[in-house]
């Protein structure tokens, strides 16, 4: 594509006050270069006010240049809503963004995505869960995230430990890494063969209006959205909503009816969300081909965490899969609280139990 398509394209983003949906119609109905040639009349006549015909009779050339200065400078590249490269699923959602920076494989845009989402305040099952879900779908599919802390950090993580490809969508410009503590998790995305998306211009820092915004294309990229745990009240929720309405399909991962984390995940389930609790469950429903290495254990980067002695040792059998009191853990191994602190500790050092507020969790079945 010529730099000149880019520029219209940045011109036709900075139309102030108008809507996507209207920007994408004149689109269609003038073409991206006939739209720039409308004279001042043709532009009132359309129902433009004076702001958004001067954004397009006087388009900022320095601005827009200096923004395509920035994107290459970045080492990020720029598809526009025309371009071949465009992702065609997320062409049919209502408001689509008609711009995306894009740092890494940008051919992974059009194979087959999965949305993975949840908390930021996950608890250790769940993040659990979330890596061990995502390593699954990662032989079948590119797992597709927000790279917020938690749930969503751990579904990109349980990607790259099996090899696979991932992408980000993020609620800043592409320079900006939001929170800044995963700088190191956006670049070995972008190192392994993933990509870091987002629709806003670089420079632009995190606001909370932009998550609502990022979370629509990460749905809108996927063919279904994975919600893995979630209050009720939550912006995981919303995503699966906006999932809804973008004709996606909504899975859900079920959870203890005491655990608030759990809530929202449950609710989803009661209102139709299809109960998941591995991979195979997404990949049936969705019909996605399944290649002969799926059924395989995900790789374990970690300490070996199945030896059999530690399985099966009565401290270990004491710890739930929800938070278990320190107390409880006493009370029903029957053994000395000393010895059940130091048994916890190495436990949780093996990777089998978390600490958590309240007790523990134990992380790995038996």
């Amino acid at each position: 594509m010529v730099k000149d398509e880019y520029q219209l394209w940045l011109a036709l983003k900075l139309v102030p006050r108008l809507s996507i949906k209207r920007k994408l119609a004149l689109v269609d109905t003038y073409g991206i270069v006939g739209l720039f040639q409308l004279t001042t009349n043709q532009l009132k006549s359309i129902g433009l006010n004076n702001k958004q015909i001067s954004a397009i009779t006087r388009p900022d050339r320095v601005y827009i240049d200096n923004i395509l200065n920035q994107t290459e400078q970045f080492k990020s590249q720029l598809i526009h809503f025309g371009s071949p490269s465009y992702p065609k699923l997320l062409k049919e959602i209502y408001d689509p963004p008609l711009l995306l920076w894009v740092k890494g494989d940008t051919r992974l845009l059009n194979l087959t995505q999965i949305a993975m989402v949840g908390s930021r305040s996950a608890t250790g099952l769940g993040r659990e869960l979330a890596m061990r879900i995502s390593s699954e779908l990662a032989n079948v599919a590119v797992v597709t995230s927000g790279m917020a802390l938690g749930i969503d950090a751990a579904c990109h993580q349980g990607a790259l430990a099996v090899s696979g490809k991932t992408i980000a969508v993020i609620g800043t410009g592409i320079d900006k890494i939001y929170p800044a503590r995963h700088k190191p998790l956006a670049k070995s995305i972008v190192e392994e063969g993933g990509a870091i998306v987002s629709e806003f211009i670089p420079g632009t820092h995190a606001k909370p209006g932009h998550f609502p915004r990022r979370n629509r294309i990460i749905s809108g990229l996927s063919l279904g959205t994975v919600v893995v745990e979630a209050e009720i009240k939550s912006g995981s929720l919303v995503t699966a909503k906006i999932a809804l309405e973008q004709n996606r399909d909504v899975f859900a991962v079920p959870g203890s009816p005491v655990n608030p984390m759990a809530s929202g995940c449950n609710q989803l389930i009661k209102q139709g969300a299809k109960l998941i609790d591995c991979a195979a469950d997404i990949v049936e429903e969705l019909g996605i081909a399944i290649p002969t290495n799926f059924n395989k254990q995900p790789v374990e980067k970690s300490v070996k965490i199945r030896e059999q002695g530690l399985l099966n040792e009565t401290l270990l059998a004491s710890v739930d899969y929800e938070v278990t009191p320190v107390d409880i853990v006493i009370s029903r191994s029957k053994l000395p609280t000393d010895e059940v602190l130091t048994r916890l500790t190495m436990l949780e050092l093996r990777g089998l139990v978390s600490a958590v507020p309240g007790g523990y969790l134990r992380l790995h079945r038996g």
